[in-house]
């Protein structure tokens, strides 16, 4: 391995594999995606949409499969030997203008070398890719030109299965009951999932109470 390489061990989490992965219909074309390659005709593909949808799972997923490298904007490889997955594209909106124009530059060339190499490359971020503020012109037609499957706003089912599994992730057991209430009440979004457990789960422990419907209550009100 060259010393310009930069690789990121995957961790053996039973909570980003192909079976736990939640599937509805907002994610299914991305996940039909991820399950068709290699057979992607121009070996990438970006996946977007708002947080917490499923797009480092997906990420996972297919990183797994492809033994990919795992990188983002203002971390990416120099030396290219394997396909590679970059997250989290949006940031590059948040970085200072000269830190930007080399993060762009450096994944030009990345993306260039990736697929002159043989191999594949993953994009992942927030939005979709005009978003992004890349002002490389190389870069931004190299994103036009690529597959593009957007993650819709999650359903009841799919905010269901993400609460149950955030709460599960904490060792917190949680009744149905809570779970529709939350549903009913919440904003419609991952993000918004996670600040929900995170709230309850912090509330129980201050309180030193189970989460319960009387508890997501006294957080949230009726």
């Amino acid at each position: 391995m060259s010393a310009g390489q930069l690789t990121f061990e995957w961790p053996a989490d039973p909570n980003m594999t192909r079976a736990r992965f939640l599937q509805a219909p907002s994610n299914a074309a991305a996940l039909a995606a991820v399950d068709a390659w290699p057979d992607w005709p121009s070996a990438k593909l970006i996946i977007c949409g708002e947080a917490g949808l499923g797009k480092s799972h997906l990420a996972h997923i297919w990183a797994r499969r492809a033994q990919a490298v795992r990188a983002t904007p203002d971390h990416l490889p120099q030396d290219v030997g394997a396909s590679v997955v970059v997250e989290d594209l949006h940031s590059l909106t948040h970085l200072a203008a000269p830190a930007r124009h080399a993060a762009e530059r450096a994944l030009f060339h990345l993306h260039n070398r990736v697929l002159e190499n043989g191999h594949s490359l993953l994009l992942t971020g927030r939005g979709r890719p005009d978003t992004w503020g890349v002002a490389l012109p190389d870069l931004a037609s190299r994103l036009t030109a690529t597959p593009l499957v957007q993650l819709g706003p999650p359903e009841d089912s799919l905010l269901s299965g993400l609460l149950v599994k955030l709460f599960a992730d904490r060792q917190l057991r949680v009744t149905p009951e809570l779970i529709a209430w939350l549903v009913k009440r919440m904003d419609r979004s991952g993000s918004a999932a996670g600040e929900v457990v995170e709230r309850l789960d912090a509330e129980a422990l201050r309180a030193g109470k189970n989460v319960s419907r009387t508890l997501a209550i006294s957080v949230f009100g009726g």
